[in-house]
């Protein structure tokens, strides 16, 4: 099976941290040349050094804002695609504050769709092209189970999480034609600090012990844990190689068996 990277270019979203950095991780092991993009440069600066002990292929990174999409152009205008081509595009946003969606306000919407949607369609716009010349291309977003089944007391993410699963459907619809694929994986409960504030917030409004609530969470999985980053990355990094030529416009769950449908 054809897992070789090398000479390929990933650009890597929220990768300073939990399920974004571990696949920066994994794909470089794999051979590639990762680029980095989130907020924080005084991490993207550690990530990079990480990454350089692994495999010294002139590994880069972009200082963007999520929650601006004009941000996210800007940065790739200054890296300029055109001359330094991305293959692989992974899209990993920290997902929008819980809450029911009846209560939500218009602003929360609008800030999640610019954050999730809005932010992915830029950079992969900015990608396509380099991938059409090289004739290779691999966009992966990591969104939700709850494309498949809404979870509770997450209205504002379970709505703009399908919107990017559909959005991602139609780009495979119109993009396989070119070699390029477009395929979402889907984690549930994985051990990051997104999932470490959630266990913390219910944990307070329950007056439950964190450690109940971790634990809690992980026997609603059939495996009675809950996911490491690295678990995640593992599909992701399969989704982008070689080996994955022909699977495309799918969600693959990484979630232990929890969703409860096919």
């Amino acid at each position: 099976m054809d897992l070789n990277l090398s000479g390929k270019t990933a650009l890597v979203a929220g990768s300073t941290q939990g399920i974004g950095k571990a696949a920066a991780i994994e794909l470089c092991q794999l051979g590639a040349r990762i680029i980095l993009i989130a907020r924080n440069e005084e991490k993207l600066q550690a990530v990079r050094d990480e990454l350089t002990a692994i495999n010294d292929a002139s590994h880069h990174y972009l200082v963007a804002d999520f929650s601006n999409p004009s941000s996210v152009a800007s940065a790739l205008e200054g890296f300029d695609v055109a001359k330094n081509p991305i293959h692989i595009l992974v899209n990993n946003t920290g997902g929008p504050p819980g809450g029911l969606a009846i209560d939500a306000d218009l602003k929360e919407f609008q800030a999640a769709f610019e954050a999730h949607l809005l932010c992915n369609h830029t950079l992969a716009q900015a990608t396509v092209p380099g991938m059409k010349e090289a004739g290779y291309g691999r966009i992966i977003n990591v969104i939700s189970t709850s494309v498949k089944a809404p979870l509770a007391n997450l209205g504002v993410s379970n709505t703009i999480r399908g919107a990017v699963a559909n959005w991602s459907k139609t780009l495979a619809n119109e993009l396989g034609q070119f070699n390029i694929t477009v395929n979402n994986v889907l984690p549930g409960a994985t051990h990051t600090a997104r999932l470490d504030a959630i266990v913390a917030n219910k944990a307070k409004k329950t007056r439950q012990e964190e450690d109940t609530v971790m634990q809690g969470m992980a026997n609603a999985v059939p495996m009675k844990r809950v996911a490491q980053p690295q678990e995640v990355a593992n599909a992701i990094a399969f989704l982008a190689s070689p080996a994955a030529s022909y699977i495309n416009g799918i969600n693959v769950p990484v979630d232990g068996g929890r969703t409860p449908s096919l």
